[in-house]
């Protein structure tokens, strides 16, 4: 991760031919396209991988949460549980449609607390979102068992876990909608871009005419097209799904070597017994982007982040004093900072930042490191960095 380290002639040729052809735009234009049709051949690889029916390519990882909350009637006054430890974008998403986030603990998976996901459920709750977060999950089994008992839908944001599992199944493909990122930092990139995946065919319906203004995308005409409900813009361009189709192809590549860098660097530190590892729910595999680590305090953690940057070990984040990443740092989100009025529902009904009480997520991501794993790194730097990141944290601890 990411895959633009490794980016070659694969991608170039995929481009390329996007631009002999003179189509950006993944709508209209057929003869002019020479038959080249990017995204839609890069939703149908995608439903392949990820075995799923429906496959719906979007701008961002952001456009896709929208897109899928949209698509399966999520509105005003709706409530949507996700983690306190995800990427800002999870409540912007809901935001965006009027909608209510609530955020709930994590646990050592750094992920949704099943148990204080049932403690947040109202009579308003629509979705369950579980954030795949640094490339491993949630405890799926537990909240689809959930998600049922109470109705809800289960929405995974694998925006960050692409190529890894569940009990054999790809994450994103385990609940009634699944999401991922292709933006430039992701696993597999397309510079920017998103996708919604799902087995529910009303929701796929929703999600490609919503994502264009309402159009329908009936017939070969595009001007005659109907608009069964409002839209809004949120296409990929067929520049960005030619590399991404590039990428997609190479993703096995890009977890194997993921997978060796890490495995050299979880074996090193395992040498350490003061270092406890993110639990990984049983039958999981990780997608090996980032190796997340608890180290004995919170006071540890940060100081052992602080040196092992100066031992030039960089990529290792403290997200406990992340601004994107925490919710302690979320002060537009908890002071409702919006350059227009929030509508009175959301107004009504965000959490009151002075009742927070996140101490169990405070518990494990105070004391977390996280370690970017890179595609780039041989097999040598990976060793030496091993030593580095072992000797640099023994010395704090």
């Amino acid at each position: 991760m990411p895959g633009f380290e490794l980016f070659g002639d694969k991608e170039k040729r995929q481009v390329q031919d996007v631009l002999d052809s003179g189509v950006l735009m993944r709508y209209g234009f057929d003869g002019m396209r020479n038959g080249h049709w990017k995204a839609k051949e890069l939703e149908a690889v995608l439903s392949e991988r990820m075995k799923t029916k429906h496959t719906h390519l979007v701008s961002s990882g952001t456009a896709a949460l929208t897109v899928a909350l949209a698509s399966a009637g999520i509105g005003a006054g709706d409530e949507v549980i996700m983690p306190s430890f995800t990427f800002v974008a999870s409540f912007e998403s809901i935001l965006a449609l009027g909608a209510v986030p609530i955020l709930v603990d994590v646990d050592d998976t750094l992920t949704l607390d099943p148990k204080a996901v049932v403690a947040a459920i109202t009579g308003k709750t629509k979705v369950v979102m579980p954030v795949h977060m640094c490339g491993s999950m949630a405890n799926l089994d537990a909240l689809q068992s959930i998600c049922t008992k109470h109705s809800l839908l289960l929405l995974e944001d694998a925006c960050q876990a692409i190529g890894g599992s569940y009990r054999g199944k790809p994450l994103g493909s385990i609940g009634d909608l699944g999401c991922f990122s292709f933006d430039y930092v992701k696993t597999i990139t397309c510079g920017e871009g998103g996708a919604v995946i799902t087995n529910n065919k009303t929701f796929y319906e929703n999600a490609h005419k919503y994502s264009d203004h309402g159009h329908d995308h009936m017939g070969n005409d595009r001007g005659a097209e109907a608009h069964p409900f409002l839209g809004y813009n949120f296409r990929i361009s067929e520049l960005n799904a030619a590399v991404g189709l590039a990428q997609i192809g190479r993703l096995d590549e890009f977890i194997s070597i993921q997978k060796r860098n890490y495995t050299i660097l979880r074996d090193a530190l395992s040498q350490i017994p003061e270092i406890v590892f993110r639990r990984v729910p049983e039958g999981g595999e990780e997608n090996y982007s980032f190796l997340n680590f608890f180290l004995p305090s919170e006071e540890v953690a940060r100081n052992a982040q602080k040196a092992l940057g100066e031992a030039g070990v960089d990529g290792c984040f403290y997200w406990f004093d992340n601004n994107w990443h925490y919710y302690r740092k979320w002060e537009h989100l908890t002071a409702a900072k919006s350059l227009g009025k929030l509508p009175q529902e959301v107004v009504d009904s965000l959490q009151d930042e002075s009742k927070f009480d996140f101490s169990a997520s405070d518990h494990w991501v105070g004391r977390n490191i996280s370690c970017l794993i890179k595609l780039g790194w041989t097999e040598e730097e990976v060793q030496v960095r091993a030593k580095k990141m072992v000797d640099t944290i023994q010395r704090i601890i």
